[in-house]
């Protein structure tokens, strides 16, 4: 049997673990019946295929917390604010893309409504898109209703 086969077999598989391959060490683990209640509970919820996976991650999660005022801290830290910004800037990225698509379809409504019941010359709505361009730039694209509309009425 190859080093490798017999490794497998003793359950000593080598994994990728942060881009490295390497072999993992057994040893003996003795815990009290609740925590291992906790880790059969949770393992699965960190998105661990097992139970050595989970005791993994929290050794090395534990490791960088005992290691904050070191040097090595920036080793551990980098990667996990990464992965956390990452996972922020995703997620609202994809809420503005939700809330932009479903306001361009109100404006998409209410131009073709407006554009439905409106006479107007192509001269003065040429004029009214300049000035709205101007007004929403002058405001920073924050538009009052009731300004709009006093405007128009020529209050």
């Amino acid at each position: 049997m190859s080093k490798n086969t017999n490794k497998k077999a003793k359950g000593e598989s080598t994994e990728e673990f942060d881009g490295v391959i390497a072999s993992k060490v057994r040893f003996p683990l003795y815990v009290y019946p609740e925590t291992m209640k906790t880790v059969d509970m949770i393992y699965k919820s960190d998105n661990c295929n097992t139970k050595t996976e989970f005791i993994e991650k929290a050794v090395r999660f534990y490791c960088g917390y005992l290691m904050q005022n070191k040097p090595e801290l920036v080793s551990y830290l980098a990667p996990q604010i990464c992965t956390i910004t990452d996972g922020i800037i995703k997620g609202s990225e994809q809420r503005l893309a939700r809330a932009i698509f479903k306001l361009a379809v109100e404006v998409g409504v209410q131009t073709h409504l407006l554009a439905a019941i409106s006479e107007m010359s192509d001269s003065a709505l040429f004029k009214l898109r300049s000035g709205v361009t101007d007004e929403v730039r002058r405001i920073n694209g924050i538009i009052n209703f009731e300004q709009a509309a006093r405007e128009q009425r020529g209050w």
